[in-house]
């Protein structure tokens, strides 16, 4: 019996025939030109991590959305986006071409002082790489 996921050509196409798997993928940035992000793959162990990363935020947002109480409304939201600054720093592994400040941007220095739309794109680079759907996304 063959079996569909175990066939040579899909996994060459996916780039995972033979002993060579790249954990990373470089993604060119459209919002800002020369700069790249080092973007890493999903793998077990790193679903594993990013769940644990998120899990008490995520129930604590689902909480707080619930609520007709604006405050509770505004700490959902404030929760989301510290959930997306997760995904940010344990998705990107590295940036090149980008000084904020006269210093060369790493992750964090892209989520503290970067411009946004830089950081929206790096979300959305991190987000494809998950593979998650758009309704997990906003699960997450």
């Amino acid at each position: 019996m063959k079996f569909p996921w175990h066939s040579a050509k899909r996994q060459v196409a996916e780039g995972i025939a033979g002993s060579s798997y790249a954990s990373e993928v470089v993604v060119e940035s459209r919002a800002v030109p020369g700069v790249t992000f080092t973007i890493a793959k999903m793998s077990f162990g790193r679903r594993v991590e990013l769940m644990r990363r998120v899990r008490d935020l995520t129930r604590r947002t689902e909480f707080l959305t619930a609520s007709e109480d604006s405050g509770d409304k505004m700490d959902a939201a404030l929760l989301r986006a510290e959930i997306e600054r997760v995904y940010v720093t344990w998705g990107v592994t590295a940036i090149l071409g980008l000084v904020v400040d006269g210093r060369d941007a790493g992750v964090e220095l892209l989520a503290e002082s970067g411009p946004e739309e830089l950081f929206r794109e790096a979300l959305a680079a991190v987000h494809k790489e998950t593979g998650l759907s758009e309704e997990e996304r906003k699960n997450s």
